[in-house]
């Protein structure tokens, strides 16, 4: 799908996508969520540019991870993240609902590292930007299955804090859904999504998640 074309062009009234860093497991999560054709692999950055798949009038996108991307220039990595950026920007008229995928158990050592370093890191900021011009974001903590249980909800206020959300995390379960994609555990997700979607009385698009 061309993204040059206008929303009502290509029969889009609304649009979710899911962004994140490299290799968290965005395109993996989609196919799972949706049983779309997106390109997933191992190698961190595989998707460089948006992949589109449509169901019914809901475009469902798979933005280019940004960070770290193995074989590929870190000026080239700017340009991605900063496409990225223009996407979201120029689409965020019809883009309803954006999932920031993150690596549950990585995500507060990630954060703190970059903290050490001055600099806001990459996950907190587009979070802070996609609710900045007012899309609805879920943060979907994946890779939970490789938290044990008693560890998951201290795991889960630490992800709150560093997101600048004040824990408990449970008092955003709205926001902050733990999954695992690779064990195709997404009940928290896609409950989310179809909430989302239930109040946007689009129930009719239940049947695709």
């Amino acid at each position: 799908m061309k993204t040059s074309k206008t929303a009502s062009e290509s029969g889009i009234n609304l649009e979710i996508i899911f962004a994140g860093r490299s290799n968290v497991g965005k395109s993996s999560l989609l196919k799972e969520l949706f049983g779309a054709k997106v390109r997933v692999g191992k190698r961190p950055g595989v998707t460089l540019r948006p992949t589109h798949a449509q169901v019914s009038d809901l475009l469902i996108t798979d933005m280019p991870g940004f960070g770290f991307m193995s074989g590929v220039k870190e000026r080239k990595q700017d340009i991605v993240k900063d496409k990225t950026v223009h996407y979201i920007e120029d689409n965020a008229g019809w883009i309803k609902i954006a999932v920031l995928v993150i690596d549950g158990p990585a995500f507060p050592e990630i954060v703190d590292r970059w903290d050490s370093r001055d600099q806001i890191p990459i996950d907190v900021e587009m979070f802070d930007f996609l609710r900045e011009i007012g899309i609805d974001t879920i943060v979907a903590a994946n890779k939970m299955d490789k938290v044990k249980e008693n560890e998951s909800d201290p795991l889960l206020n630490e992800v709150a804090i560093r997101l600048g959300l004040e824990p408990p995390w449970q008092n955003w379960k709205h926001i902050i859904a733990p999954i695992s994609a690779k064990k195709g555990d997404l009940k928290t997700l896609k409950g989310l999504l179809r909430d989302r979607l239930h109040e946007m009385k689009r129930d009719d698009l239940f049947k695709y998640i």
